[in-house]
């Protein structure tokens, strides 16, 4: 009988690995710009497709895919994405301090909203500590702000997770999200 439950141990474990080796981990990927002397990065994990479609979802079940039971969005894969600034960025009526924090997303049917954290992110979901890996164990107390983002339905389809700074000038910008043939945007510009 022990014979039997280790061959049957061995083959689960090689089939577990097979599909491990068959997805491998989504590649991290960094948008930057410059606005004069102040930098803003955005450093985040950047699945595929991977022959998916509707990735969002509809109705009472959108986001459910993307967000992989947790609470929000970490608005790519894997690490929680993060976001560096030198300098203050104004977002609405609401100032984000030059600093480092944990980007996510609450995503709904009828709009996706933005949320600055100041969560640290694990760099591997073994690692001790307080930080998160992704969002799970995400709470909105460490929220240092939400901001609505608008999001449009765009022609071309983007098979990897895009973060990009667009329509940047020498006063602000825009970032945008997109992957499959969703865009959302936030504009921020340098605050006073």
């Amino acid at each position: 009988m022990r014979a039997v439950n280790f061959v049957v141990f061995l083959v689960v474990l090689l089939a577990v690995a097979d599909v491990a080796q068959a997805q491998p981990a989504s590649p991290r990927g960094d948008a930057a710009t410059q606005i004069g002397e102040t930098w803003i990065t955005v450093n985040y994990g950047r699945p595929i497709l991977r022959g998916r479609t509707n990735i969002f979802g509809e109705g009472e079940d959108y986001g459910n895919t993307v967000n992989a039971n947790a609470p929000v969005w970490r608005a790519g894969a894997n690490v929680s994405t993060r976001l560096k600034t030198t300098a203050n960025l104004q977002f609405g009526d609401h100032t984000l301090p030059a600093g480092e924090y944990s980007l996510f997303v609450d995503l709904k049917a009828d709009g996706w909203t933005l949320i600055f954290s100041n969560h640290t992110a694990k760099d591997n979901f073994r690692d001790e500590g307080d930080g998160l890996w992704g969002a799970y164990d995400y709470t909105a107390d460490k929220d240092v702000f939400r901001v609505s983002m608008t999001v449009s339905q765009i022609p071309p389809s983007y098979d990897q997770f895009t973060i990009a700074f667009i329509n940047v000038t020498d006063s602000g910008g825009t970032l945008a999200m997109t992957w499959e043939n969703t865009q959302a945007t936030a504009d921020f510009s340098l605050a006073e």
